[in-house]
């Protein structure tokens, strides 16, 4: 192994996934209505169920020291670290992540540690990491590989779709609010992360059904066809949504890899139950 890759729970990796992978990853913490849930076990669908009778789930942002903790580890048994982190656009954890590295890269001058921030959360942070994966397996050491993701971050796509924009006005995660507000009964946003790594709403639309459709159609216009791509879709609960946009995906494109997964507790309490989301690597204007 040429460098230990690091992420953190916001990447929505399965831990089978992780395990099988060799990545190593730190968790965000939370608190459900003011406390924090002892010996939690992530059970999706009574989580989500959770937050629409009203429970409060609140989070904070990785420590310097946890992150130093988290790396020192790997660095003293001799290994150069690549971290992929959240997106600096709606965490202030890849800015705690960049002190505890400073810090550590004078301890370690030996060592690289080499830090990415996504621009994106869920999967769209997660393939990243696939990518750092296969740019291990291919030899590539940890500077090219980090400076490769840094490239290829502005090519992953990330469209989503929310049932209730409360959760990302609450957190302060919608950069243009206003934009993404409907006048219309049944008005839908599309929301996708832009360069800067922030959530903006692109378009409206009307309805769930035509959401979906529009994510889809987003995907046909803009998604690349690169040899061994892995398209991501994250839910919070709404698996007949998931089921229906793949059948649409695949319509013209029947041989897709498409990991999908169910949005963990920190991330998924920022854009609220009922979201969906797309993720492949397409053209850069998109973002």
């Amino acid at each position: 192994m040429s460098f230990t890759i690091m992420t953190d729970t916001s990447a929505n990796l399965p831990e089978e996934f992780l395990r099988e992978n060799k990545i190593k990853c730190i968790a965000y913490t939370f608190m459900i209505d003011g406390k924090e849930p002892a010996d939690f076990h992530f059970e999706g669908k009574a989580f989500y169920d959770d937050m629409r009778r009203g429970k409060i789930v609140t989070t904070s942002q990785i420590s310097p020291q946890r992150y130093a903790d988290f790396f020192r580890e790997e660095l003293e048994q001799g290994h150069d670290v690549l971290f992929i982190s959240m997106s600096s656009g709606i965490s202030g954890s890849f800015n705690s992540a960049s002190i505890a590295a400073t810090d550590l890269r004078e301890e370690f001058p030996d060592r690289k540690l080499r830090l990415v921030d996504a621009l994106g959360a869920s999967l769209g942070e997660g393939l990243l990491a696939l990518w750092a994966v296969r740019y291990r397996e291919f030899g590539l050491g940890v500077d090219a590989a980090a400076e490769r993701l840094l490239d290829r971050r502005y090519g992953m796509c990330q469209v989503f779709t929310v049932d209730d924009l409360r959760y990302l006005k609450r957190g302060g995660r919608l950069s243009n609010l206003a934009a993404a507000v409907g006048t219309v009964l049944q008005i839908k946003p599309l929301l996708k992360g832009n360069n800067e790594g922030k959530i903006v709403c692109f378009e409206k639309v009307r309805g769930r059904k035509r959401a979906i459709e529009a994510m889809a159609e987003k995907f046909n216009q803009y998604a690349l066809e690169l040899p061994g791509q892995t398209i991501g879709i994250a839910h919070a609960d709404c698996e007949d949504d998931v089921k229906y946009l793949i059948s649409l995906l695949r319509q013209h494109r029947s041989e897709l890899d498409i990991m999908t997964v169910m949005y963990e507790p920190v991330t998924g309490s920022h854009v609220g139950p009922g979201t969906l989301a797309l993720f492949f690597e397409g053209s850069k204007e998109f973002r």
